[in-house]
């Protein structure tokens, strides 16, 4: 898995793409319980190299109920993007990730992997991409329908303060979602 995560690191395959030198950005172990599938790296993300450095990943830590220092133990979470580099900003927010990455690693990384417990799916890109076919028509239905898709995927809502919007508007996520997710993590990592 070293030499897999030292390879991915070393990727340029999406380079003339981005705004930046590609920096991608993962952390995974072979005993890693939790998934975390995430959309791409920020560019706060991207200047720290450190996965879920910013605001959204302190949301994404309190929905899980851990700390720092558990959420980046490798071992028991594997936080792996959609995109491994910074795409870029768009209009409304950072650009989509690049397609490149899923399709040429994530099945390497995730084969690696024989203690995975449960698969966070954060955001529409990981959602369309694993859930496929039976993914509903809106984010919204696949996080409220989430039982569908236990023991293996949760999906999730992206914890970006640009959706406390939806939070406001969907009070049953944080009062039914948040503590379901806490319950199945502290289950899981322990």
């Amino acid at each position: 898995m070293d030499n897999l995560i030292q390879e991915i690191r070393q990727c340029t395959i999406c380079e003339k793409f981005l705004p930046y030198t590609p920096r991608p950005i993962i952390q995974a172990s072979v005993n890693a319980r939790i998934v975390i599938i995430g959309q791409a790296p920020g560019q706060k993300v991207n200047d720290s190299g450190i996965p879920w450095d910013d605001l959204s990943g302190n949301e994404l830590r309190r929905w899980l109920g851990v700390d720092k220092e558990q959420f980046y133990n490798k071992d028991l979470f594997a936080l792996i993007p959609m995109g491994f580099c910074y795409p870029g900003k768009g209009k409304s927010g950072d650009l989509p990730p690049r397609i490149e990455c899923a399709p040429q690693w994530h099945n390497m990384i995730l084969s690696s992997m024989n203690n995975i417990k449960l698969t966070l799916l954060i955001g529409q890109y990981a959602q369309k991409y694993y859930l496929g076919n039976n993914s509903k028509p809106t984010i919204t239905e696949n996080v409220k329908n989430y039982k569908e898709y236990l023991p293996q995927y949760l999906p999730l809502v992206h914890p970006s303060p640009r959706n406390k919007i939806w939070q406001k508007k969907n009070p049953w996520f944080e009062i039914n979602i948040v503590p379901r997710l806490q319950e199945i993590t502290s289950y899981t990592i322990r």
